[in-house]
């Protein structure tokens, strides 16, 4: 039975979760970066991606979560690429307790599952969503490599959007492998929702 259930509800969950996220997203038509929310990345960092930072740059910030020309949440680092936001602070740190030993340290990859940080060069945050919540199960070549599903359990859904802000961060080469020293303050917002998620 307890098989059961879990083939019927994940698929369910992942298909919540995106619904959800569709519902959230909200799509800023003719949005530009604010100058004011403009990043300032470390003059030394070899891998940045314009095209994508150019992308992902925030046009918003709503309680402290900076939000790209689509709606998601993005990232943000300033003081000469030394201070990120508080939601790629906790990205970093989630990652490394819930994800870095399969995705390898730093979003890098391993023998067995991908480098994250080169996957969010492609995936929208609807996608990656949904692949957190659900699992995935990819056949190549004769080997099966299997993504768990994430739906639920808390320590990674209540935090998936600190997730995608870290991972699409190192995707774009806006912070690079490091873990963050300066942050913003912890938002209200976010102590609010962490609670209500966490159920505390």
């Amino acid at each position: 039975m307890h098989n059961l259930s879990n083939t019927v509800l994940r698929p369910f969950v992942a298909a919540l979760a995106l619904a959800t996220v569709s519902v959230v997203a909200v799509h800023a038509e003719d949005a530009k970066p604010d100058p004011a929310l403009a990043n300032s990345l470390n003059p030394n960092d070899k891998e940045k991606d314009e095209k994508l930072l150019a992308r992902d740059a925030a046009v918003k910030v709503d309680d402290g979560k900076y939000i790209d020309s689509l709606g998601h949440p993005t990232f943000r680092v300033t003081n000469e690429g030394k201070k990120v936001d508080w939601y790629l602070y906790s990205g970093y740190r989630r990652y490394h307790a819930e994800c870095h030993v399969c995705h390898g340290p730093d979003a890098m990859g391993s023998t067995y599952a991908p480098a994250l940080k080169d996957s969010l060069k492609r995936l929208s945050y609807e996608e990656f969503i949904g692949i957190l919540a659900g699992g995935k199960r990819d056949t190549e070549a004769g080997q099966e490599k299997v993504m768990p599903a994430f739906g639920d359990n808390k320590n990674v859904m209540c935090y998936a959007d600190d997730l995608y802000v870290y991972l699409k961060a190192r995707a774009a080469g806006a912070w690079g492998r490091a873990r963050p020293g300066e942050k913003e303050e912890k938002p209200e917002a976010v102590k609010t929702t962490e609670k209500e998620c966490l159920g505390g």
